[in-house]
């Protein structure tokens, strides 16, 4: 087989695959190497980007796979969404979110941060195949573990849970927090604090009271 027909043979077998195919799967097939396998895959990426092409090829979630040019997604979202009525609620959102950076997690951990019932949730992002059953807590009553799944890396286009932002990039500094609390204080309980601070610094400390 010629180089040309490894190129045909993995456009073809990508084209027909729903999820990323990892290298080592296309080196099999084709019975080369692996290295030659990423090395085509790299001509190829360079090659569609050269081109202008409305679509390009990543490697994602450990594979290869053929999506949309990112400058085509306002067109795209057009498409996909227009009569759209299956999007992951807010509550979805964030479940999935606590599951993705506390992995493994059980169902009553996650029941706890959120502080509301995340069984149905749950469900939905079991079926919808962005979580699944990692484990078992070694814990009494071995609760269920819960993780991400190579769906949720490739919806995300991100290799490795790694490339995940990090959490200290949504949590507000020391300051904010601060200027937070006292702008949702309300002015009679600050009274009542400075009222409380007035009295304290008024009343005799005990070397006081015990000389007079």
């Amino acid at each position: 087989m010629q180089s040309e027909e490894y190129r045909k043979a993995i456009e073809a077998i990508l084209l027909v695959s729903d999820v990323p195919v990892e290298p080592s799967l296309l080196a099999q097939l084709l019975e080369i190497p692996k290295a030659e396998i990423e090395n085509i895959c790299s001509e190829l990426m360079a090659e569609y980007e050269n081109d202008n092409r409305g679509f390009v090829l990543v490697n994602v979630a450990g594979g290869y796979r053929y999506q949309t040019d990112p400058s085509m997604a306002p067109y795209v979202e057009r498409f996909v969404l227009e009569g759209q009525t299956s999007r992951l609620s807010a509550a979805a959102l964030e479940t999935l979110a606590i599951v993705a950076y506390k992995q493994p997690i059980s169902r009553m951990q996650i029941s706890a941060i959120r502080g509301v019932n995340v069984d149905a949730v749950i469900r939905t992002l079991q079926q919808r195949g962005y979580i699944g059953e990692v484990g078992k807590d070694p814990g009494p009553g071995n609760a269920i573990l819960f993780g991400t799944t190579s769906t949720f890396l490739e919806r995300l286009g991100i290799n490795d849970l790694s490339d995940l932002p990090p959490l200290s990039n949504f949590v507000p500094g020391a300051d904010i927090v601060e200027a937070l609390e006292d702008g949702l204080r309300p002015d009679q309980y600050n009274d009542v604090l400075d009222s409380q601070q007035h009295n304290d610094e008024a009343k005799p400390s005990n070397d006081e009271a015990a000389s007079k």
